[in-house]
């Protein structure tokens, strides 16, 4: 159950993440080099396949120019 749980977490903060990128009109690559992260890290990440530090999603939240509650909401 926990698993299932954290599995829908990543997801939905995964793709929170990419319509913000896509929103701004950003490419994966364009936002790992604003964020100092490796574009295969940004993918996983909108796969919901990492579950990512708090720094990470400060950085993210910074380079997207918004407040991390956006990718929770």
């Amino acid at each position: 159950m926990e698993d299932q749980i954290a599995d829908a977490v990543k997801a939905t903060f995964g793709k929170h993440v990419r319509n913000v990128r896509q929103d701004k009109g950003l490419s994966q690559e364009a936002l790992a080099s604003l964020c100092d992260l490796d574009r295969t890290y940004i993918g996983s990440v909108e796969r919901g396949e990492r579950n990512i530090s708090l720094v990470n999603i400060y950085k993210l939240a910074v380079a997207l120019g918004v407040s991390p509650k956006v990718f929770f909401d």
